[in-house]
């Protein structure tokens, strides 16, 4: 695990590209605080930061080919690359290390990028052919790790794991983005390609970068989900799908335990990350450290679920305390740690800083395992809606829109949420786009100031993605349409991004064993009546596992994994909101309206809608995040 840095321009000279990298390179610090290294060829420089997971006394980088034909810089682990260096040194490559970097520079420089569909891991990696004097980076499929880029104002191109530093490179504007501030309000973070900074860009999953010696560039995807049919693979009956999937289950479990440093694991409590602490001892680990973050509030705490698992598997288990008063103290450092903004991810800031201080240098996670099996409500909800469509255009245009205005008045945020459906949604597709809406549509354009609301009005309700998407998944069913959805827009740009922030300041490496290729290609083409049960939701998952988790945790309702801000907003971080929604603060976000954004605040105090604290959590750490970004 790494921080990667790297600047092409054929204008700069080798000192100035070296001293902007190593800006990059140092404000990366905690994603690497074990090594680092540059390395420059024509008109490019490379930088890392290094975390060592595997061969820690060889893996050294930037990595070099011995006729110094490729550069590598990687970020991430492969997994698979014991198997591929096999492979590889039976075509020739003679091997000096047993690193898994070494292997990524022999795929690429015997296959070039077709080298992408043999990987099974999370990366982004940058790496130079001198001899053809291109720059080729790529991002894995599920975009667990980051890569954002710029091109600078001669037409050379820098880029970093981090949107921070390529603002420490001193080359790059730190200007933000109204037409990203109104897509930030809409999905809690900011969906790629696009960052909240004007002119940085960020890598989509799956995704592959080319630049030439000239710092022009061109992108592509390399990957997609699998087709929704055809697979020899199919099994024709749930006992056999339930074996089958205990045995791809096995294996992503065998392949992100591979390591030469201690692994530990979350362990929530529920059933995803019970699964996989069930799975990690049945695969042979001992000794397995597991971490839990635990509440004074009762109905936000798994404490009992989770010291359950843990004695059922033996673990050493870890938990942490975590108050509204501890929040609020550590807050300044937490929102200091975010390259940008997001609505999420605090409860992985602490999970994090626990595994860490504990003794590992690798957690697992269960993240993945609502979007596979059908966790969210959505994959019960959308298609219930989606059968009522229909019948809802058939109602006349104006009764709609009256019933629609009766809806958006409501204070309850289902209610509004509601309206944005029916307002806006034509298919399964727009449904599913509209799903993970943080404010309605009516109320994003209020907080907007004339001109980025009319950026907004512009773009319309509906994710950036949804044209790609709904051709992507053509003749894909609800589920997997859902399945999808989930994957591609929530898990990536709010979930796994904010993992790899948070995680990586305080240098831990966070896997996920359930957003794996090689699972996703089995599950994806077996029958949906055997992966979901509206009346049992991850049943599959929960059967597959059965002789590994307690009964209890099985049969438990999904509680979910989230913090009491409900509760905080009105309490310990109340002073911190008052602040941040003061007119002072509100001067620094000139795209917002300054009236209509303290009255979210305002009303939110004399409301009880509890589910309304995602709306004045996500403008506070906006409005904050403009305020620092307002000074150099």
């Amino acid at each position: 695990m790494c921080g990667i840095a790297g600047i092409i321009s054929p204008k700069w000279d080798r000192r100035a590209r070296e001293d902007a990298v190593a800006r990059m390179v140092n404000r990366q610090q905690p994603r690497g605080p074990d090594a680092r290294g540059f390395h420059n060829q024509g008109p490019t420089t490379l930088g890392m930061c290094r975390l060592a997971i595997i061969d820690p006394a060889q893996g050294h980088q930037p990595m070099v080919s011995s006729d110094e034909r490729f550069s590598l810089i990687f970020n991430g682990t492969i997994y698979n690359y014991q198997e591929l260096q096999a492979e590889l040194a039976a075509r020739g490559w003679i091997f000096k290390t047993k690193s898994d970097t070494e292997v990524l520079l022999a795929a690429y420089a015997l296959d070039g990028a077709a080298c992408l569909g043999t990987l099974r891991g999370m990366y982004a990696f940058a790496i130079w052919d001198a001899q053809a004097q291109t720059l080729f980076a790529a991002r894995d499929s599920f975009g667990i790790k980051p890569l954002y880029y710029a091109q600078l104002p001669d037409g050379g191109l820098a880029f970093a794991s981090e949107l921070n530093a390529l603002l420490a490179s001193g080359h790059v504007s730190r200007e933000i983005d109204p037409l990203s501030v109104s897509e930030y309000l809409a999905w809690f973070s900011v969906p790629a390609p696009r960052t909240i900074y004007r002119g940085i860009a960020n890598l989509p999953p799956g995704h592959w970068l080319k630049v030439n010696a000239e710092g022009r560039c061109q992108t592509a995807a390399w990957d997609q989900l699998p087709a929704p049919t055809g697979s020899a693979l199919i099994t024709t009956n749930y006992h056999d799908f339930v074996h089958g999937l205990r045995h791809q289950l096995d294996d992503t479990i065998r392949a992100h335990r591979v390591a030469d440093v201690p692994v530990g694991a979350f362990l929530s409590g529920g059933l995803d990350s019970t699964a996989i602490v069930g799975l990690m001892v049945k695969s042979g680990a001992t000794q397995l450290k597991t971490f839990s973050l635990i509440f004074n509030e009762a109905e936000f705490s798994e404490q009992t679920s989770a010291r359950l698992a843990a004695a059922a598997f033996g673990t050493e288990h870890h938990e942490e305390l975590i108050t509204g008063a501890r929040v609020a103290t550590d807050l300044p450092r937490i929102l200091a740690s975010f390259d940008q903004p997001t609505g999420d991810g605090i409860n992985t800031y602490y999970a994090s800083q626990m595994a860490r201080q504990g003794g590992v240098t690798v957690a697992l996670s269960g993240l993945g395992g609502d979007e596979l099996f059908g966790g969210y409500p959505s994959f019960r909800d959308l298609p219930r809606l989606h059968r009522l469509l229909p019948a809802w255009r058939r109602v006349p245009r104006k009764l709609r829109a009256a019933l629609v205005n009766q809806l958006r008045a409501r204070p309850s945020t289902r209610a509004r949420k509601l309206a944005d459906f029916l307002a806006h949604a034509r298919d399964l597709h727009e449904l599913a786009s509209l799903q993970r809406r943080v404010l309605p549509e009516t109320a994003r354009l209020a907080l907007l100031a004339p001109e980025a609301r009319a950026q907004a009005r512009r773009l319309g309700p509906n994710h950036p993605m949804l044209d790609d998407f709904t051709s992507e998944l053509m003749g894909a069913d609800p589920f997997q349409i859902i399945s999808a959805w989930e994957l591609r827009t929530y898990l990536a740009n709010v979930l796994l991004r904010d993992s790899d922030v948070f995680s990586m300041t305080h240098s831990l490496e966070l896997r996920v064993p359930f957003v794996d290729r090689k699972l996703l290609a089995w599950l994806w083409a077996q029958p949906t009546h055997f992966k979901y049960n509206a009346r049992s939701p991850k049943k599959a998952l929960a059967d597959a596992t059965a002789d590994l988790v307690p009964s209890a945790i099985r049969a438990r309702h999904k509680q979910g994994f989230t913090l009491p801000f409900s509760r905080w907003l009105r309490a310990e971080l109340r002073p911190f909101l008052h602040e941040t929604f003061n007119s002072a603060s509100l001067a620094a976000c000139p795209w917002l309206d300054p009236i209509t954004t303290a009255q979210v605040w305002t009303d939110y105090q004399k409301q009880k809608d509890d589910r309304a604290w995602s709306r004045v959590w996500t403008l506070a750490v906006l409005i904050n995040f403009a305020n620092r970004r307002s000074t150099p």
